[in-house]
């Protein structure tokens, strides 16, 4: 177990990951999933808060492209708003701890009369109240982390990618196991000689007004919504996530020196936003990094695999961010991941 006070815990967290993609691969998936059929319910809805929201990016994209009446709504909001969830609801709730302060006070309130037709829960605690509540449990297998989630949210968008293809056929499960083996391995040669950004890390830090932005397309807006949160975490840097074109609303008043604007996606000269908002930016002064196969006429480059989906892009995509919180923190003089305020299971609302 990683201690939660040494400096070196999230370094060893995201050390660890490719061994924990290993374990999920490894897990067998419950054998009351398979007696789900999603055309007997009104709605999907997909919950969480922080990062285990945003990995569900990739499947409320997946359900959506099939047709399926699919919402992605952080469980504060449902909080507030519980009609949302109907008598025939399937809520599908994720949270590596299972006990998030807004998910326990949701099933608290979603019981009973108001309970949904089927609880799915992807939690990394078999005893914790979201799995004692769900009608089929999804283990993640990532075991404890020191502070920022790492092997947790790998594992998370593990687990979902096998979940979505039990559920919607078509591929089973040998041929996506073999996949986040693959991933894994990938993962661990990355990791083994991680290339450290410290030349972006300290050009940003070096500015007047350092603002840091993360735009991704598709999948990949996972990886910009999680990123962005994470170095807030891990580094104390300022960073918001935006997805495909939002970022033109608003923000796009940030630009110039001293803006840092990392781009998620395929790198694909025909994606709609991200080519034409890298030409807009690098000839504002902004820095604009590629985070992806290929990189953006006039952008720097984290590369991820060429070949291969968007899973492994995505947990390339992340494993680049999480060497760039550790550069931002160390150009800061700050121990990476190490929690001030904030704890490891946000049990209070």
């Amino acid at each position: 177990m990683t201690d939660p006070a040494s400096p070196t815990g999230y370094l060893a967290d995201i050390a660890a990951q490719p061994d924990a993609l290993l374990r999920q691969a490894d897990s067998p998936l419950p054998a009351s999933l398979a007696g789900l059929d999603l055309s007997r319910y009104d709605r999907i809805v997909l919950t969480g808060m922080g990062s285990s929201l945003y990995s569900f990016v990739p499947a409320e994209r997946a359900l959506a492209s099939a047709g399926l009446p699919v919402w992605r709504i952080d469980a504060g909001q449902l909080l507030d708003t519980p009609e949302r969830v109907t008598p025939n609801t399937l809520l599908w709730a994720t949270s590596q701890s299972g006990r998030s302060g807004e998910l326990v006070a949701l099933l608290e309130r979603l019981a009973g009369s108001a309970r949904p037709r089927t609880v799915l829960a992807t939690t990394d605690d078999p005893a914790s109240p979201l799995a004692l509540a769900a009608d089929v449990l999804i283990e993640l297998h990532s075991g404890p982390e020191a502070t920022v989630s790492t092997k947790s949210y790998i594992n998370t968008l593990a687990a979902h990618r096998r979940v979505l293809a039990a559920l919607r056929g078509g591929e089973d499960d040998a041929s996506v196991t073999a996949g986040l083996r693959r991933a894994a391995g990938e993962l661990r040669a990355l990791l083994a000689d991680p290339p450290l950004p410290t030349d972006v890390a300290k050009q940003a830090l070096a500015a007047a007004q350092p603002r840091f932005a993360y735009v991704g397309t598709g999948a990949d807006a996972a990886t910009a919504l999680t990123g962005a949160l994470i170095t807030k975490e891990a580094s104390r840097v300022a960073a918001e996530g935006y997805v495909g074109g939002a970022f033109r609303h608003g923000p796009l008043e940030l630009a110039g020196p001293g803006l840092t604007v990392l781009l998620f996606g395929t790198g694909d000269e025909h994606d709609m936003a991200l080519p034409a908002l890298a030409r807009d930016l690098t000839a504002g002064g902004s820095t604009v990094v590629t985070v992806g196969p290929r990189a953006y006429p006039g952008t720097g480059h984290f590369a991820t695999p060429p070949a291969g989906g968007s899973f492994e892009r995505l947990v390339f995509g992340i494993a680049h961010v999480q060497q760039l919180t550790v550069a931002l923190a160390n150009a800061a003089g700050q121990v990476p991941g190490e929690f001030r305020f904030g704890r490891k299971i946000t049990d209070t609302l």
